[in-house]
């Protein structure tokens, strides 16, 4: 949409008002991107800590190498939602340099435009990034999932828990001693 000088000036209000908005809309899309990134460190970590707890145990072999795959994966989309480029914003200098003589409605038009060019290049940004957060998060649940089940099917082998000091169980077919009464 392309205006005349005469009616950016005259618009100057309503320019005014959209560009605050677009300041206030870009704002809550940074923090919020912000907020995925802060959750896709929690993952890595929580995925980083139940990688190093299987690893000390004695787990199922299958069931374990693919909680192991899923933490990996885990891992790896969860740094990929922080490596991720950086979200737009405005240079204060190329606005200083290029609007510094212009017209208040001139440059509360070009702003406004720039703003809604940054929004939509965040908004793909932030669409990835909540894609890949929620790729990690599956893999998470997977991995804690697939950690149980490994566990658990390693245990299931050994019946009997003993705890330090106490005698070891004998083989099952030793027939106990009898006591006299």
């Amino acid at each position: 949409m392309t205006m005349t000088p005469q009616e950016l000036e005259d618009q100057k209000e309503t320019l005014e008002l959209i560009n605050s908005e677009l300041a206030a809309r870009l704002a809550r899309q940074s923090e919020s991107g912000a907020k995925v990134d802060t959750k896709a460190i929690f993952l890595v970590g929580f995925a980083a800590t139940g990688a190093q707890f299987l690893a000390s145990r004695s787990f199922e072999l299958f069931t374990g190498t693919a909680a192991f795959a899923a933490y990996a994966v885990a891992v790896g989309f969860g740094i990929s939602v922080f490596n991720l480029a950086e979200y737009e914003d405005i240079k204060p200098r190329d606005v200083l340099d290029t609007y510094a003589r212009s017209e208040k409605g001139a440059t509360l038009g070009a702003l406004a435009g720039t703003r809604v060019g940054m929004f939509e290049k965040n908004a793909r940004l932030h669409q990835r990034k909540t894609k890949r957060w929620t790729v990690a998060l599956a893999a998470v649940a997977a991995g804690i999932v697939l950690s149980t089940v490994s566990l658990v099917l390693h245990i299931g082998g050994h019946d009997r828990h003993t705890e330090p000091g106490e005698p070891t169980p004998t083989s099952s077919s030793a027939t106990p001693s009898a006591q006299p009464y």
